[in-house]
């Protein structure tokens, strides 16, 4: 009898023991470094071949004379050539850094205003029942129509850009964490306010990090809103004081009805947004999505 009581808690011992291997194999996290051949293969090669399909067919309208007049659709390389001539003349990067930085400063004030709105639109009742529908109002109306009542309230200067900017990012960004904050559990409030955090440190500890998916939502929408907004500005407010940003760029060459300039302008403002939500908002993405065990590395 003792030796058939001895078998089973030997028996049992080696149960527990394998239950909790099992569950330290489940939250080990993968340590191991994808192969090159594959990060190859599933992220780098599909962009590549899009990319380059885009370009055979565009040169091929232009060989084949499907469009035969270069006034309408300039050839891939007449564009380059317009590229790499400005690239020379150090016209490029000054192109560039005049729209980036613009589009940078005023998402940063964006972010300083919308977040603390969004958290009080959605913490409020009052507030939200008043202001709330004209937040998702102003989100829906496009950019552009700020452009001329900010060139009247405040000129031709830097600070109508970024008049136009907020007006575009701030509804986004505030809209994005009222709805991330909707989606906090009720659970993890009480569970909080039971572990006094309430208050401030109630929305810092518990209400921000339960909300922050919506919220970067949110912050991605609203640099999109961001550069869009700049760039309608840049496009209609010109003027020479202001420097020569990507939408100047390409109000001059519709000035100048020279298409390469225009589709140089229109493939740099493609590129940098590409380059923005690659360098910024994607990492971040995945930073929070990892944080949440939803991204595993394969």
């Amino acid at each position: 009898m003792a030796s058939t009581d001895s078998t089973t808690v030997a028996k049992d011992g080696s149960d527990l023991a394998g239950l909790e291997a099992g569950l330290d194999a489940l939250e080990t996290r993968q340590t191991l470094r994808t192969p090159f051949r594959q990060t190859f293969v599933q992220k780098i090669l599909p962009p590549v071949l899009a990319v380059a399909l885009v370009l055979a067919v565009w040169q091929a309208l232009v060989s084949f004379k499907v469009v035969d007049d270069p006034t309408k659709l300039p050839a891939p390389s007449a564009v380059w050539d317009v590229v790499h001539t400005a690239w020379l003349q150090g016209e490029l990067l000054g192109y560039i850094w005049t729209s980036v930085s613009r589009g940078l400063l005023g998402f940063c004030f964006a972010l300083l205003i919308g977040t603390p709105l969004g958290l009080i639109v959605a913490r409020v009742k009052f507030i939200r029942a008043a202001i709330g529908p004209i937040l998702s109002g102003l989100q829906s109306l496009p950019s552009v129509a700020w452009v001329p009542p900010a060139v009247i309230w405040l000129g031709l200067n830097n600070s109508m850009m970024y008049a136009v900017i907020l007006l575009g990012a701030v509804p986004s960004i505030a809209n994005g964490l009222v709805s991330g904050v909707d989606q906090v559990p009720p659970l993890f409030l009480r569970a909080g306010r039971t572990l006094g955090a309430t208050g401030l440190k109630g929305t810092w500890h518990i209400v921000l990090p339960a909300a922050l998916p919506g919220y970067v939502a949110g912050l991605k929408q609203g640099w999109a809103f961001s550069w869009r907004s700049l760039m309608a500005a840049e496009i209609i407010a010109s003027f020479p004081d202001l420097g020569v940003g990507l939408g100047q760029l390409l109000e001059n060459g519709r000035n100048a009805s020279d298409m390469a300039m225009v589709f140089e302008a229109i493939l740099l403002i493609l590129i940098v947004g590409i380059a923005i939500d690659l360098l910024i908002f994607s990492p971040l993405e995945r930073w929070v999505l990892r944080s949440r065990g939803l991204l595993v590395k394969s």
